[in-house]
This record gives C-alpha cells, structure tokens and sequence, in this order.
C-alpha cells in the first residue's frame, strides 16, 4: 500500500500489533494506548481515512504505525493484509480482534442475510485473522491475541433483543479457548475482553430509554469508556498476563455481578 508515511520495518526487538476495527470508537483507543507503551501499530479499517488519521496520531506522538485497510471477514483481504503487514514488519507480537458489528432484533425480525453479515464480521473474522498471523507467531514461539467479545455472549440479547450479536460474541469466547489450547505450546497466549455497554459511535443509536434500562443493571452507574477497555487490552498484551490464557477478562463495571 502506497502512503506518505509509511515507515521502515521495526526493529527486531520492537513489539508490533495489528488492531482489526482500529479507526475508531474502542480500536482507535486501543491502537493510541499501545502506542502509548512503545509498540508499533497497524491500523485496520474498512475506512482508509479513518485508518490514516489514527495512524497520524500515534506518529505524531513519536510512535510507528503503519495503516492496513480492508474487510477482515474477507478471506482473500485478509491475507492481502497480512501479507502487507510482513512485507514492512517481519514480525507481529500483538494480535487484537476488535472489528465488530450489531444488528437488532429478535429472532423473527433480522433476516438470514443479517444473520450472516454478524457472524463474518464478528466472528470469522477472528478466525480468518488468526489464521493468517498464527505460523509468523508459531515460528517465533511467542504471540498475544486479544479477541473482542461482550457480556451479551453470556447473557444474550437482553433488552436490545440482539440475539444474532450475542451468539456471534459467545462464538467469539469458545473460540478463544480453543486458540488458547493449541497455541500454548508455541507460547502464544489468547484471551478474550467482555466489555458492557460502552460509549461509541455504534451505541450511540440506542433510544435513551434503552440506554437509561442498561445502565441501570450496571453498579458504577455508568457506562464504560473506550479508555475502559484499551487498558485491559494493554494488560493483556503485556508480560504481566504472561501466565494468562483462554480466560475472558469482564471490563463491564460490575454488570456481570449484579
């Protein structure tokens, strides 16, 4: 990809990440909070000037970065990615998958088409991303994958009545735990981040009533910030979670424990 700041490739030494949905909301936090700790960062977006703005952002911050633009729930953008990413980084030490979706309704209201759409982005995604990064990490023996799942995985729709985004989202921590078994003996580490409600621009649509009702079940009395999650992505990308896999870390200011 042809881009007036693109970079040199990092120094062995140096950590890289690559954060899927990372133009905004939650991965433009994320991307900006590990850069932040001193680690390369490759911006994915479906929005090229989205992915460009984050990136100029963290470089003009002294970080590195680098933008990948494409649809992660396409395989063959996927691995035109990846093999983008190698081609000006050799290595790759964090993976987050954060590219995500919602539709609501219930059952007899999202149509198959909806159905689908939700689960490639939310879920194959994550597979396909893996996927492709997995024999680079294999190879080096060490590697941190941080997928993004959500309380709605535990409890479903609930009062959105998103059904189709729960299921895709405890698709998501299932499938964690299977990265996690096959990749510890290469040292790699995967664990999922459950998030609550969380302020963004793609639950801004909720109707106040609803968002009012959400609030309500959390303890802290309100919702989480996108700084919430980015921290418990920076700790599970760091060497203090090293003895931590599979697990799935609640950041839903005590939703869960209601």
């Amino acid at each position: 990809m042809a881009w007036e700041y693109r970079m040199s490739a990092v120094k062995p030494e140096m950590k890289t990440a690559l954060v899927t949905g990372g133009g905004q909301g939650i991965g433009r936090a994320i991307a900006l909070a590990l850069a932040h700790k001193g680690i390369a960062v490759a911006v994915n977006d479906l929005n090229e000037k989205h992915a460009k703005a984050v990136c100029e952002e963290i470089i003009a911050g002294g970080g590195q970065a680098i933008p990948l633009v494409g649809d992660v729930s396409s395989p063959e953008a996927v691995s035109a990615m990846a093999d983008d990413l190698f081609s000006q980084w050799m290595h790759l030490t964090v993976l987050v998958n954060n590219a995500g979706i919602v539709r609501t309704g219930t059952v007899l209201e999202i149509t198959p088409e909806e159905w689908d759409l939700v689960m490639a982005v939310n879920l194959r995604s994550m597979f396909l991303t893996a996927k492709a990064v997995l024999p680079q990490m294999q190879a080096a023996r060490y590697g941190k994958i941080v997928n993004m799942a959500s309380v709605a995985g535990f409890v479903g729709g609930g009062l959105l009545g998103n059904s189709c985004y729960a299921a895709s989202k405890a698709g998501v921590i299932a499938f964690t735990k299977g990265l996690a078994r096959e990749g510890g003996a290469f040292g790699i580490r995967a664990n999922a981040i459950t998030p609550a409600l969380t302020d963004t621009d793609m639950t801004s649509v909720i109707a106040d009533d609803k968002r009012a009702a959400l609030i309500n079940q959390i303890p802290l009395g309100r919702a989480g910030k996108p700084a919430d999650i980015a921290n418990a992505v920076v700790f599970l990308a760091s060497e203090e979670s090293d003895f931590i896999t599979g697990d799935t870390l609640v950041v839903d200011g005590g939703f869960m424990r209601r």
